[in-house]
């Protein structure tokens, strides 16, 4: 009780003056120095990216890669779309937006200019890119569409596998093969 009286005291015993800062607002002019001006003028033109054109970012401005359930030179097979039942091979990985192009898939067509005046303008037909979510990975040899698994051999490599088959995807022989196939397109088109 003796320690409440003597606080009391001494709580009167202080005064403040009109001219202390306790309770009291904060003028703006004394928080900032000086405002700061730009010699350069602002930029009217703002440019907007399309929606389709935008690119989810890291922290570090570089791009979102997702995962992706299929690799280049699989079997698939479309499950959704115009082209739905089709099965081609993935030529094409977009790992930005989920995109995969498929070999003879998707298909539009591309009105080319004439480069030169003796040259003729063309209609082209190109393999426009498809959402990964629409194709399935497909086995040739049973002749159906599977989801992928993942599992881990004997010795110790980790491989993906078609969950209604049990057909493993990841053999050395199928990248193998696809390296050779890779390395010949290559050379043909540099000769």
């Amino acid at each position: 009780m003796a320690a409440m009286v003597s606080l009391q005291s001494s709580m009167t015993a202080l005064s403040l003056s009109s001219s202390s800062f306790l309770g009291q607002r904060l003028q703006p002019s004394t928080i900032f120095a000086a405002p700061v001006t730009s010699k350069e003028k602002p930029c009217l033109i703002v440019m907007k990216l399309k929606r389709w054109e935008r690119k989810e970012c890291k922290p570090n401005s570089l791009p979102v890669l997702h995962k992706m359930h299929v690799k280049v030179g699989d079997t698939v097979k479309v499950i959704a779309g115009r082209d739905k039942g089709k099965i081609g091979e993935i030529t094409k990985i977009f790992k930005h937006n989920s995109k995969v192009t498929v070999k003879e898939i998707n298909l539009k067509t591309k009105h080319v200019k004439s480069r030169e005046e003796e040259e003729q303008g063309q209609i082209i037909k190109v393999e426009a890119p498809i959402h990964s979510s629409n194709v399935m990975l497909y086995s040739k040899e049973k002749d159906v569409a599977s989801r992928v698994g993942h599992k881990t051999l004997e010795n110790g490599k980790r491989v993906r596998y078609l969950i209604k088959t049990g057909e493993i995807i990841d053999s050395t022989d199928n990248w193998k093969k696809l390296k050779e196939e890779k390395s010949k397109t290559e050379v043909a088109t540099t000769a």
